[in-house]
């Protein structure tokens, strides 16, 4: 029962990140292939995180949020943005 909740957990956690993501990356007028640029990774691996096929490592977290200026929480959705 615990494994599922967590995975529950998890589910939200992935759709709060994608529409995060897509809404920061929307406020900077900016398109994936420009924001794979500057992460230096991807357009497709961009792409993924922002439709939720995939999820970016801790590093690219950071890398997101310094970038957006906001917190983990906040790009995670668990924070609201201020």
């Amino acid at each position: 029962m615990s494994s599922h909740f967590d995975r529950f957990d998890l589910m939200c956690i992935v759709n709060n990140f994608k529409e995060r993501l897509k809404e920061l990356r929307a406020e900077k007028e900016l398109k994936q292939s420009q924001m794979a640029q500057v992460l230096k990774i991807r357009e497709a691996t961009y792409s993924n995180w922002e439709q939720g096929r995939r999820e970016p490592n801790i590093d690219a977290i950071l890398m997101l949020a310094s970038f957006f200026n906001v917190t983990a929480g906040q790009l995670l959705g668990s924070e609201p943005l201020q």
